[in-house]
């Protein structure tokens, strides 16, 4: 199987190194298979990514399909996160099958789709699997978005200007709102109240607490 890299023509993968003798011309005796291992070498070294949350090894997808027709699934990366939010190996192979067929236009199984839909839910650090299905979700939703702004820019009637503009505004709005959950459901449906000012007049008092019928308040 060719590297995640390669397959996915990552833009980080490192150049090839040319192979050179101890005055800089290329080493004799080198054979054309002797050279080929050696780019292989440079392609499976770790890659140079900045300090900080970059480090983080992604989850992520590896997908082959087979010569009998079966999608065979390799999933390298660092997994912990997804995995202590799912609680129970159903709901992870669950959320691994979905996002496997997740798919792209025209495409049954697209693994630079799966593996954005992956790393966008591990980025989030889903903190038990209603955040975790409800981010896988949202990555989905994100791409609908995408595709639908693709159709849009690509128009070339007024029908299909108008078809794209209301697909594209109403996927946009499903992942306003599902935002909107998740910031509810993390905040566990808390509200804050703030009173930034309050005017006495002479004589009057302020009473803060509940004040219940009849007069009485409890403070």
């Amino acid at each position: 199987m060719k590297s995640l890299g390669h397959t996915l023509g990552n833009p980080f993968r490192p150049c090839v190194r040319n192979i050179t003798g101890p005055k800089g011309g290329v080493s004799p005796g080198i054979t054309q298979q002797e050279r080929r291992e050696n780019m292989a070498k440079d392609l499976e070294k770790p890659k140079v990514r900045p300090a900080g949350k970059l480090d983080h090894d992604a989850p992520r997808l590896a997908l082959e399909m087979g010569d009998d027709g079966v999608l065979k699934v390799d999933i390298p990366g660092q997994w912990g996160r997804i995995m202590e939010a799912s609680r129970n190996w159903t709901v992870l192979e669950g959320l691994v099958a979905h996002v496997t067929h997740l798919g792209a236009e025209g495409q049954k199984h697209d693994q630079q789709a799966s593996n954005f839909a992956l790393g966008f839910v591990d980025a989030m650090e889903p903190r038990d699997p209603a955040e975790m299905l409800l981010l896988t979700q949202m990555a989905a939703t994100h791409q609908a978005v995408m595709m639908m702004a693709r159709h849009l820019n690509h128009t070339k009637t007024i029908q299909q200007k108008d078809c794209a503009e209301k697909a594209f505004n109403k996927t946009a709005r499903t992942f306003a709102t599902q935002m909107e959950t998740l910031k509810r459901y993390r905040s566990k449906g808390q509200q804050v109240v703030r009173v930034e000012r309050v005017t006495v007049e002479a004589g009057a008092q302020a009473v803060v607490g509940n004040v219940e019928a009849g007069g009485g308040t409890n403070l």
